[in-house]
């Protein structure tokens, strides 16, 4: 807060306040002068009025390089005081009605200037209006007052106006000075509010959690950094929303029982975010409530876990599952696959027995294609874990995904998208190319003929980020959440563990891997691998096995917590 006292704004002021009214007084004076028979000496007053104009455009000019604004206060004081006095003295004089223009020069003295030179200057003013009475009266300059008062009136003006000069900058000093005690306790207080507001905002602004406020309308007054951070937004971006369109799920309410619950968040990137809400009311002992108090905690990671883990207990429920009947299954199968083709070699089947049979055989076949992917699933995997480059191994996917596009005439282009020359990691690379081979026949089937397949690898953070965008018609949100797990495959003749045997590879190698998708827009595969400098590799047994991935993590300098 600016000080009331401030003498360059005060300065300014006056600069401008003097223009105004010169510019008055000199209009009503020419006026006066036009419509009676005033004496007033219209030349000398005009060429007055001139003089003190250029002496304050002189003040004007001064004032934007002089920076002692004390001095500057002290000389527009005098020479205001020249001014006022030859005014005076043309427009009458003892009788002039100008002599109220000293007494606001005293009190812009004891605004701008010490409390002892509110004094002087009302001395001063004495002095100059005194002389002026005195010269007129004796003659010495001419006088155009209409009357000439005596000796003891002369006297009785003139002292008059001393104690009413000496008052005014007595009220006037006492007044500033208190209004000066007034502006430093002022200053002190809003100190001190400023350093509280302060305070409160560091406080809001240092909680972990993410904090919104809202009016009873529910439209958002604040938001801390956190509640920012974990929205995606800035707070002119959050600022007068309505803090129910900011979530999917219904944000919980104080009149509810459970002032508390969970909502979900869509992020500009497509990824969704899972948020505990607690909610309670704003309230102020003059006003009661207010408005309302929303706190924000992050549960997407462990939400996340919790589903990997449930994942997890699935997958070893189906491997167990798997393992314990597939032998019993294959046994029996392997015995009609047999039978069957003895009998379709009898010369006297009709055609209806032969179609028959067939159905046998390809039922058979798919069947035993689904124990091999079962038992491929449930055995022990062992992976051969070195330094890779992921980009060949994408290219040589890719390339045999046009070679086949090309063979069956698909109208489906394929596009790259890698942000760097190399990608080195710590992977186990034909594990990596089932896993990139099985996006790619995901997307293959999706789009069908024809549609837009575009693979990027980037860096994030530590990871190597790669996303598998095809243009189909997209998976719709139940299924998206259980994708990796078994048997849920959305194509025709799937056994649905295509993807279930990504996630396990994904899995052995410490990465991450999920899908976006929505209806009509198409999906997105993303798998994330932990990158590795190539500088820092050190040579690797070349039948490394499971059982050596610790050993290889420490060597390559990198390893997920």
């Amino acid at each position: 807060m600016q000080s009331i006292f401030d003498e360059r704004l005060w300065l300014a002021w006056l600069t401008k306040a003097r223009v105004i009214i010169l510019t008055f007084l000199l209009g009503v004076e020419l006026a006066i002068a036009r419509f009676t028979t005033s004496p007033l000496p219209v030349r000398f007053f005009v060429n007055t009025m001139l003089l003190w104009y250029a002496v304050a455009i002189l003040h004007i000019l001064i004032s934007s390089f002089w920076d002692d604004r004390k001095a500057q206060a002290s000389l527009q004081v005098l020479t205001d005081f020249i001014m006022v006095t030859l005014v005076v003295y043309a427009t009458g004089g003892g009788e002039s009605s100008l002599n109220f223009l000293y007494p606001l020069i005293i009190i812009v003295a004891c605004i701008l200037l010490p409390r002892t030179w509110a004094y002087l200057m009302a001395a001063l003013a004495f002095l100059l209006y005194g002389t002026v009475l005195e010269l007129t009266y004796f003659s010495v300059i001419p006088s155009y007052s209409t009357t000439h008062p005596s000796w003891e009136g002369l006297q009785a003006i003139i002292f008059i106006n001393l104690f009413a000069y000496l008052a005014v900058a007595y009220l006037a000093s006492l007044l500033s000075a208190k209004l000066r005690q007034v502006n430093v306790k002022l200053k002190s207080t809003s100190g001190e509010l400023e350093s509280l507001q302060a305070l409160h905002h560091l406080i809001i602004q240092s909680i972990s959690g993410g904090l919104i406020t809202t009016g009873l309308d529910g439209y958002v007054t604040l938001s801390n950094g956190a509640a920012q951070l974990l929205l995606e937004s800035t707070e002119q971006q959050l600022w007068g929303r309505p803090i129910s369109q900011l979530f999917i799920d219904p944000v919980p309410k104080v009149e509810e029982d459970s002032a508390h619950g969970e909502v979900r968040f869509a992020c500009a990137s497509g990824f969704r975010k899972t948020f505990r809400v607690m909610v309670s009311s704003l309230v102020t002992p003059e006003h009661g409530t207010i408005g309302y108090v929303y706190t924000l905690d992050d549960l997407t990671e462990i939400r996340r876990l919790e589903r990997d883990l449930r994942l997890q207990d699935r997958l070893a429920a189906v491997g167990r599952l798997a393992a314990a009947i597939a032998h019993e299954i294959r046994n029996p199968l392997t015995s009609i696959a047999g039978s069957v083709s003895m009998l379709s070699e009898i010369p006297e089947l009709t055609t209806e027995h032969r179609q028959l049979l067939e159905i046998v055989t390809r039922e058979s076949d798919r069947l035993n294609a689904i124990i091999t992917d079962f038992l491929a699933y449930s055995r022990g995997k062992q992976y051969h874990f070195t330094k890779t480059d992921i980009i060949p191994l994408i290219e040589d996917t890719l390339t045999l995904l046009e070679h086949r596009m090309l063979a069956e005439k698909r109208a489906i282009r394929i596009e790259r998208r890698f942000s760097v020359q190399h990608a080195w990691a710590l992977a186990d690379g034909d594990k990596l190319k089932q896993v990139f081979w099985n996006f790619c026949e995901n997307a293959i089937r999706a789009m069908r003929d024809k549609g837009h397949l575009t693979v990027s690898l980037e860096m994030s953070d530590e990871d190597w980020e790669i996303n598998f965008a095809d243009t189909g018609p997209g998976i719709r949100p139940q299924v998206v959440e259980r994708i990796f797990e078994p048997f849920q495959s959305e194509f025709e003749g799937g056994t649905g563990l295509g993807l279930a045997i990504v996630y396990q590879i994904v899995q052995a190698h410490e990465g991450k891997v999920w899908a976006r998708s929505k209806l009509g827009e198409g999906s997105v595969f993303v798998l994330r691998l932990r990158r590795m400098d190539a500088e820092v590799v050190a040579p690797i047994p070349k039948n490394a096995g499971a059982s050596s991935r610790g050993d290889l993590m420490m060597l390559g300098g990198h390893s997920r917590g």
